[in-house]
């Protein structure tokens, strides 16, 4: 009997350490599992942005293309106004989003601040490290437009590549709406899975915004051309 309570307090000595080293390594698995959740998210939302500023670049640039195609046949100036409309398109998105995350840096950085003086005031060593790691989280207002820019420029590329070799206008009309058609279902259909949401839907939906946007700038400019104004 006594040698069986001795074990017995032995193995419960023993078995405390082991619950507690248990206890971390679920600790640290779950922070690491928080952490690359977070840091899928953080890249989804990265993509999805991209995803939307390579779609803008593509119906505005395809629509500015069609309207002008409407009134004038000539390869040379569908071209021109196509590249005039890439360029302005990333600029116009580049300077909005550098803007845009800026004041959003200025307001991050005003609460660190705020958050540095509390931190003084109380001492608290744990509110120094996280203030530590949000410094390292600010977002760069130069990565964001340069993202934007790019992403615009690639969107807009599409109908500028499917229109540059072909002469005969209908034949030129026909591929850009072919082009722009396949890119816009690619387009919906990474906006959806990076999304979470029904693929088809999205597809559709993306596919019938952006035909809906070239009809309407050609249709308009032609009737404004035809009317002689």
């Amino acid at each position: 009997m006594a040698s069986n309570q001795a074990n017995t307090q032995q193995e419960s000595k023993f078995s405390l350490p082991m619950n507690d080293l248990e206890r971390q390594q679920v600790n640290l698995d779950e922070h690491v599992d928080d952490k690359k959740e977070f840091d899928y998210s953080k890249r989804s939302q990265w993509l999805r942005a991209a995803v939307l500023g390579a779609n803008d670049g593509l119906v505005s640039t395809a629509s500015l293309m069609m309207g002008v195609g409407a009134v004038k046949k000539d390869i040379k100036v569908m071209i021109l106004t196509g590249f005039a409309g890439l360029v302005a398109g990333a600029c116009s998105m580049a300077i909005g989003e550098f803007v845009s995350v800026y004041s959003q840096l200025d307001i991050e950085v005003a609460q660190m601040k705020r958050e540095k003086r509390r931190t003084k005031a109380n001492k608290n060593e744990g509110d120094e490290n996280e203030v530590e790691d949000e410094n390292e989280s600010l977002p760069n207002p130069a990565q964001a437009a340069a993202a934007s820019a790019l992403a615009f420029s690639v969107g807009a590329m599409v109908p500028l590549l499917a229109a540059s070799f072909i002469r005969d206008y209908k034949v030129r009309i026909g591929a850009v709406v072919a082009a722009v058609t396949l890119a816009l279902m690619v387009f919906g259909w990474l906006g959806a899975v990076l999304g979470k949401a029904p693929a088809l839907k999205s597809s559709a939906r993306v596919l019938f915004g952006g035909w809906l946007a070239m009809t309407i700038t050609y249709g308009l400019t032609k009737l404004i051309g035809s009317s002689g104004l």
